[in-house]
């Protein structure tokens, strides 16, 4: 149901909006507010008239989050469809807001003939996620190549920092508590269009073979442990094709965890807790999980 007009909004409110729409293993219980604002200085007036104590989640494209089915007590911010900017500021960088997927930057920067950011074509995500998890496949890693970003505070205030003001790792880049990233600015090499062009493909056409594109999930659940795969260590203990209610780990890639089609939230945590527990028992690996878990049970 859309709230009553605000005098300060521009952007859209939905309450108890049912979050398995906003993710990508379609699962998921309501928020109680989710506001998509209409762009960062509606934001920044959207969050200074949020209680302080106000729970809140941003939300890209929704992978790499399980939203249990009790959905979320609070307030949740979505970027994707809104701050969708991006340019060419001065020669080989570009600015790219947080709500731009992944994929976009990656085409974006082939077609100006810049290279650095290809492996971004097959991240199923949004620019602010990929800041957020260091995201990277096949070799390259997005905080390389970020030459500073643009974080807003949840009082609204907007700053600009550097890459050395985050401890970035696999799959993490933390920064100041109760901020969040606006935009970032990307310096990348010069190239060749087509070069990117067809490297932007072979990447795609790999990420097709070998993971189950088109079938609800998260991308991968599990983090490497350090000198190994935590696929290697599903499979080896025999865990392709073991299911709970409408949740399976997938027989193409045993970091992933579909939805069959009926799954609940509570079919996929349990399935994550199993697949830990069984590779735990057979290999004394504890998988740390990559998908961030949120929500009511």
């Amino acid at each position: 149901m859309l709230v009553a007009e605000q005098p300060n909004w521009r952007g859209v409110m939905l309450y108890d909006e049912p979050l398995a729409r906003h993710t990508s293993w379609r699962v998921g219980g309501p928020a109680r507010q989710f506001y998509r604002p209409a762009d960062s200085v509606d934001l920044a007036c959207f969050l200074q008239q949020l209680p302080a104590d106000e729970p809140l989640l941003w939300l890209g494209m929704g992978s790499n989050l399980l939203v249990r089915d009790g959905g979320f007590n609070g307030t949740v911010v979505a970027t994707q469809g809104c701050l969708t900017e991006m340019s060419a500021v001065e020669e080989n960088l570009l600015r790219v807001e947080a709500g731009v997927t992944s994929a976009q930057v990656a085409r974006f920067a082939a077609r100006a003939g810049l290279c650095g950011v290809e492996f971004l074509a097959g991240i199923p995500g949004t620019l602010g996620g990929a800041l957020a998890m260091n995201a990277g496949a096949f070799g390259g890693e997005i905080w390389p190549v970020v030459e500073k970003v643009e974080t807003i505070d949840r009082i609204g205030r907007v700053r600009e920092r550097k890459p050395e003001d985050f401890d970035v790792g696999y799959c993490k880049a933390v920064g100041a508590e109760g901020e969040w990233f606006l935009a970032a600015w990307l310096r990348l090499e010069p190239g060749d269009t087509t070069q990117g062009q067809e490297r932007i493909r072979q990447l795609l056409e790999k990420r097709a073979a070998t993971q189950p594109i088109g079938l609800p999930s998260c991308g991968s659940v599990f983090r490497n442990p350090p000198g190994d795969y935590a696929a290697r260590l599903i499979e080896s203990a025999g865990l392709k094709g073991l299911s709970i209610g409408g949740a399976c780990v997938s027989e193409k890639h045993a970091n992933f965890i579909i939805n069959t089609g009926a799954a609940t939230a509570a079919d996929i945590e349990q399935l994550i807790r199993k697949v830990q527990q069984q590779v735990a028992a057979r290999s004394g690996v504890e998988l740390q999980t990559e998908v961030c878990i949120v929500g009511e049970a």
